[in-house]
């Protein structure tokens, strides 16, 4: 067993139109349960740690049937609260050729969004954790849930509990939503030692303008600024996504640490890709793990990357593959079947 993560945020529900149709185009619909800070959870329990989710979820069929996924990957829920209200939902278009995919969301007023932020007991939640997992999604979804991600880490940093962040912007929810952005993440990334996010990211928290400079010079300057802003900021991580078409794409990740250098993993080209939604999370999973265990950057970021390309082959929100699937591409032993 490795160590134990608390990951706190919404869970939704997932509506995708079967195949590459339009959204409706057929009176059908797949149903699958996510959440970007759930499926960071979901990878690490393959991972073999101890990962617990913390949410709300609505007290009634749909909430049961998420949480008790949840519970058949492993996952600690017992700090999920059931309550009265709705489920959170998004609908996806898969895209096809040019044509990119697409989400709407539906989650105004849901159990989670209403949640008043003292419902949740972070020192009791965080006992014994050795990490805490948030991103930006939470607090784009209500003022309350900005609240409590607010406090979450805040509770984090003074237990002494390393806090990975992930900026995860959304213009969409943030536009419906009107809250101020750069001052919760920057609240956030005050109290986080691992950060995901790019040169756009830093930009947008600390009004800096990075265009001045080389493309190849944008992610390490942006890494600079961030760490001189925020003393208890370790790394700051992102991939690279290069879109040749919606199956076709090729996907590098880098990690900056405080030794100005940029660590850069190999290029992975996702040929045929069968479901993207998620490869984020699996990123962050993959690198939670490798910094945890004590890897070098080149190592660590090397099995994120590998982990995220892999999750590319996985139908769903999350990453269901083993360590040994991630060392296995690392270590690029072939695709010959394994028997």
């Amino acid at each position: 067993m490795t160590g134990r993560i608390v990951c706190f945020g919404e869970l939704l529900m997932r509506l995708t139109a079967p195949g590459r149709e339009m959204l409706l185009q057929s009176p059908r619909l797949d149903v699958t349960f996510g959440g970007a800070e759930a499926n960071v959870a979901v990878s690490l329990a393959r991972f073999g740690w101890d990962a617990a989710v913390v949410s709300t979820l609505p007290d009634q069929g749909i909430g049961e049937a998420c949480r008790g996924e949840l519970r058949r990957h492993g996952i600690d829920t017992r700090g999920i609260q059931m309550r009265h209200g709705r489920m959170g939902l998004y609908f996806l278009t898969v895209g096809a050729m040019q044509r990119p995919s697409e989400i709407i969301y539906d989650r105004a007023g849901s159990a989670f969004a209403v949640t008043e932020a003292g419902a949740y007991d972070w020192p009791t939640l965080l006992k014994g954790a050795e990490w805490l997992h948030v991103g930006g999604i939470t607090p784009a979804v209500s003022e309350e849930a900005e609240k409590a991600v607010v406090a979450a880490a805040e509770a984090a940093k003074a237990a002494g509990v390393k806090v990975s962040f992930d900026c995860n912007y959304r213009a969409k929810l943030w536009a419906d939503r009107g809250g101020d952005a750069p001052a919760v993440f920057a609240k956030l990334a005050s109290c986080a030692d691992l950060m995901f996010g790019n040169e756009r990211d830093i930009a947008l928290i600390l009004g800096a303008d990075f265009h001045a400079l080389p493309l190849s010079e944008r992610f390490l300057a942006a890494a600079e600024l961030a760490f001189k802003t925020w003393p208890g900021l370790k790394w700051l991580a992102s991939t690279i996504r290069t879109h040749h078409d919606v199956d076709h794409q090729e996907l590098t990740g880098r990690v900056a640490a405080r030794d100005h250098r940029v660590h850069y993993s190999r290029t992975y080209k996702l040929n045929g890709i069968i479901d993207r939604i998620g490869g984020g999370d699996a990123f962050a999973a993959g690198l939670i793990h490798g910094l945890d265990k004590g890897w070098a950057a080149d190592q660590a970021i090397n099995f994120a990357a590998a982990a995220a390309a892999l999750k590319h082959s996985v139908p769903g929100d999350a990453n269901l593959v083993s360590v040994a699937d991630v060392m296995s591409l690392v270590n690029e032993e072939g695709l010959d079947v394994k028997r």
